[in-house]
């Protein structure tokens, strides 16, 4: 090569940018081919799209992303939609959902209603005028939520709080087969007078986990001691939930508590009491909040609703639909896992 020749690009003139014709020319296909190859397109046969992007790298050709949004009818953005972005439950959905998005490279627009309709609305506009190819709704709840209805231009996914239409796509934690995995590992433990205490009945997942606790010990041919007992998500109401049920069934050997809060005022009184957790009474919770249950004395056996997982599988589900595979409508239930602790194995 002549020395005058040193400084040209890979296209053959000094300081021009490949483009996709260059590429389409080196490959030997066309520029709809080369295009259909570079964009992961289904109909281009493997050895032709590996030659493209052989030639591609060949020329250092970069796609221009406007035109790659202009070839596909997408921009690459998602909208996720919260409600309360200072709660500890939506913030590891939203981390598990950008993680997914971040791998396929979607850039995604976050948004705070602050649990009003009217900024919510406004919101929602602001993304339909940006364009985004679809828009995850996180609730700060597991109760159901307004849909947002069926006119809008792009797929919706509600994740956490489901939505109170049947015919859209939800994703939810399964609270009942939490309660199911809490009574089962107490009875494995060879527990069986087990009572409940949990947080506000107006909120649905006191009400789902309590459910799953009494259909898990029914299924043992067991019943629950006493009653459930409903208030406040608090260590206070733990430590006077306890005391009353304590006094009253002097002979539980098990407490599933509703939360991680509620669960270290059961620790409390019953350290109180003078009797020993786990061998006198084990206690096993819900959140799996770790500044919480790490930090118990002993440390909280509790169920994880593996959020994060929650917030990734919400985003599959939008590529899917971005892609056009059908998703299953209805609120689809994601099961959590125990994570075992010294308040229902003791320590050695």
């Amino acid at each position: 090569m002549p020395d005058s020749d040193v400084g040209a690009s890979a296209t053959g003139t000094p300081g021009r940018a490949a483009t996709l014709g260059d590429v389409a020319r080196i490959a030997g296909v066309s520029m709809a081919t080369a295009s259909k190859a570079i964009n992961g397109r289904s109909e281009v046969a493997p050895k032709t799209r590996q030659r493209v992007l052989d030639a591609a790298k060949e020329v250092a050709f970069t796609p221009n992303e406007l035109a790659r949004s202009l070839i596909n009818g997408r921009t690459g953005t998602v909208g996720l939609l919260t409600s309360d972005l200072e709660g500890r439950f939506v913030i590891p959905i939203l981390m598990g959902a950008e993680d997914a998005f971040g791998a396929g490279q979607v850039n995604v627009f976050l948004c705070d209603a602050r649990g009003d309709a009217i900024r919510e609305q406004h919101h929602l506009n602001a993304l339909l005028t940006r364009r985004v190819d679809g828009i995850i709704v996180v609730g700060r709840t597991t109760d159901p939520r307004p849909s947002l209805g069926h006119k809008l231009p792009v797929p919706v996914v509600y994740a956490y709080a489901p939505s109170d239409d049947p015919t859209d796509v939800s994703i939810t934690p399964d609270n009942r087969d939490g309660g199911r995995l809490a009574v089962e590992h107490l009875i494995a433990c060879g527990r069986s007078r087990i009572a409940m205490i949990t947080g506000e009945p107006q909120y649905a997942a006191a009400r789902d986990r309590v459910t799953g606790v009494q259909n898990a010990l029914a299924a043992a041919g067991l019943d629950l001691v006493g009653t459930p007992m409903f208030s406040e998500w608090t260590e206070h109401w733990g430590r006077d939930a306890a005391a009353m049920l304590l006094a009253q069934h002097p002979e539980i050997d098990g407490i599933v508590a509703g939360s991680d809060q509620i669960a270290r005022g059961v620790l409390d009184t019953v350290r109180d009491l003078g009797r020993d957790v786990p061998s006198d009474v084990a206690v096993v919770s819900f959140d799996n909040w770790e500044i919480l249950a790490t930090n118990s004395r002993p440390e909280l056996s509790s169920i994880d609703a593996n959020l994060q997982q929650l917030g990734r599988l919400a985003a599959t589900r939008i590529f899917e639909a971005i892609e056009g595979t059908e998703v299953a409508q209805g609120v689809e239930y994601l099961p959590g896992r125990l994570v075992l602790r010294g308040s229902t194995i003791p320590r050695r």
